[in-house]
């Protein structure tokens, strides 16, 4: 340990960090996209540069039905409680 700098707290910070200013608006999306309805059979559209192109594949795909809501449910929970404990923290520990 450097006199100057405590590396043990400041990986600490960096990891909690990352999750909380990264992870959470990572799920969040993802719950979003869990809950997106999924595109006409067979289609997937695409626009480059003003055109309009319809072709087949899987990219786009969502899983929108029981299953989707129950894992955005759960990906919205766990946003929930870290903003249930960051609001927690604060109150108590000031």
């Amino acid at each position: 340990m450097n006199s100057w700098i405590n590396l043990n707290a400041l990986w600490k910070i960096m990891v909690v960090g990352l999750l909380a200013g990264a992870g959470l608006p990572a799920l969040f999306a993802v719950g979003l996209r869990l809950l997106s309805p999924p595109p006409p059979a067979g289609t997937v559209a695409a626009s480059t540069a003003g055109r309009s192109i319809t072709g087949r594949g899987t990219a786009g795909r969502s899983t929108a039905g029981p299953v989707g809501y129950v894992l955005a449910g759960l990906c919205f929970a766990v946003v929930l409680a870290a903003i249930g404990w960051g609001i927690s923290v604060i109150v108590n520990h000031s």
